[in-house]
């Protein structure tokens, strides 16, 4: 009998093979590597375009830097360390064991989560471990992606100020001993997760912990100067719409992928995000209308972000009218707090917090949590969530509880950020001072980097002649050049 021909199909496509084991669904591994990535773009060049250019003209450089820098670095802590003490095995209830996930023994199994098995109070599995079908790399590529928008988020509360040698040390400080323990906690099989506190994709893990620990470190690191806090003009209000328009979409990412799989729940997540976001964007500009009589451009990110993180904790687990509920709320309970309590209350004007981090996402991420307690609609749950019969409170049966278990479990994200990040900065500062040299908060980016964003003179002014001019050794005036200036004809 002749022999069969050798497969002409490289082993690389053959299923079955080393390459595409049985295990492996390729729609779900693309899926994830496509979020991980649309999630790693929100940061890279997303965040690094909308700060660079939300702040002053002299603070552009340093504060894209600060979000180039602790991309950099979260990604090279979380595969040396930090991944395994958020999704590895239990070292404590709030806590995984620290180790590499370099291996490739380690990078090509099947990807799992090996402290998420629920079981009931006698012992029975009540659901099995998450193994998704696609290899550990995608998983822990996915996950270092939130880590790293995490600590890009909390540089929003310290731009303008705070020593850049400061911020590299405090990068992985933070990474390693506040976002790993959110993370485990939550989402890696720590003590909320098996409780039953829903995040669904990062409401308390990234925006809350992100918000607290933001305003924490504002407090320590102290105020910009007095002139950059009473003057503080964005640079580039169109390329700030470009990153924000950047992090928007990326949100299909965020929220999408954490089904861990290109399924049903996938799609009702991304869409309730949009609804929730542009809900929360319209109401926000509504109430500038109403209140300030003009539509406010900087005030529209604002609404959009806030609404972007109120979603996140119940994205894939509320249905679309909630969405609009929680839209309505997300562009109107932080508004609120930003544009009135802050105002009034003493206490929280003292702290210099310069993108207004603790109200976008702390209050957004907090309002998110609690509002997934109530709208959570039991067959959403059964798709997602480890606890069996989960539900928010609209729906009666244990949903009264859950309203109770999210305010726990933000209290615990809260209170942890607020202490670690308290004693991360203190430890800092007694090496690096955490806070730039006075001749640096007057310079800026050319004292910190050497470098200038733009050729231009001025932070935001239109050109003026009576005020931009130069003055020559013998006395004369020269109006100076005004090219690349806006200039008032």
């Amino acid at each position: 009998m002749a022999s069969l021909p050798p497969n002409p199909v490289p082993v690389a496509y053959q299923g079955g093979s080393a390459s595409v084991p049985d295990w492996l669904n390729k729609g779900d591994n693309a899926w994830q590597m496509i979020s991980a990535t649309l999630v790693g773009l929100q940061s890279v060049p997303g965040l690094v375009i909308l700060y660079g250019s939300i702040v002053k003209k002299k603070w552009a450089v340093n504060s894209a830097f600060m979000a180039l820098y602790a991309f950099a670095a979260v990604v090279l802590c979380w595969v040396a360390w930090a991944y395994k003490m958020s999704f590895g095995d239990k070292l404590l209830p709030f806590w995984g064991k620290a180790g590499p996930a370099l291996g490739q023994k380690f990078l090509i199994k099947q990807a799992a989560l090996p402290e998420t098995t629920q079981f009931y109070d006698n012992g029975e599995v009540e659901t099995a471990m998450a193994t998704p079908f696609y290899p550990m790399a995608s998983m822990v590529w996915f996950q270092c992606v939130f880590a790293a928008i995490t600590l890009i988020l909390l540089a929003g509360s310290v731009l303008g100020r705070m020593n850049i040698k400061a911020w590299m040390a405090f990068v992985p400080l933070w990474l390693t001993f506040s976002y790993t323990v959110g993370a485990f906690s939550l989402w890696g099989g720590g003590f909320l997760f098996h409780w039953g506190v829903m995040d669904y994709s990062g409401g308390y893990v990234i925006h809350l912990s992100s918000g607290i620990a933001g305003l924490t470190a504002a407090f320590w690191v102290g105020p910009r100067s007095t002139e950059d806090r009473e003057r503080f003009p964005p640079n580039n209000i169109l390329l700030m719409i470009a990153g924000a328009g950047l992090l928007w979409m990326g949100w299909a990412g965020f929220n999408g992928g954490d089904p861990y799989s290109a399924n049903i729940d996938s799609s009702i997540a991304v869409l309730n995000t949009n609804i929730c976001a542009a809900t929360s964007l319209l109401v926000w500009t509504w109430l500038d209308v109403i209140f300030f009589k003009k539509p406010s451009v900087i005030g529209a990110v604002q609404g959009m972000i806030t609404g972007l993180v109120c979603i996140t904790p119940g994205a894939g687990l509320v249905q679309g009218w909630a969405a609009i509920i929680m839209g309505i709320l997300s562009g109107s309970v932080p508004w609120f707090t930003m544009m009135i309590v802050h105002k009034r209350w003493t206490l929280i004007q003292k702290i210099d917090d310069t993108l207004g981090v603790f109200h976008t996402h702390a209050v957004a991420g907090l309002l998110g949590g609690v509002l997934t307690g109530v709208f959570a609609e039991p067959e959403l749950c059964a798709l997602f969530l480890p606890v069996t019969n989960s539900r928010g409170g609209v729906y009666g049966g244990s949903g009264g509880i859950q309203i109770l278990k999210q305010l726990v479990g933000g209290g615990f994200i809260i209170g942890w950020n607020l202490v670690v990040t308290s004693i991360i900065c203190v430890v800092i500062n007694l090496v690096i001072p955490l806070r730039m040299s006075d001749e640096h908060l007057l310079i800026g980016d050319d004292a910190v980097h050497g470098e200038e964003a733009y050729a231009l003179w001025g932070d935001g002014e239109k050109y003026d002649s009576t005020k931009h001019r130069d003055t020559t050794e013998e006395g004369s005036v020269q109006t100076r050049r005004s090219t690349g200036a806006t200039q008032v004809v």
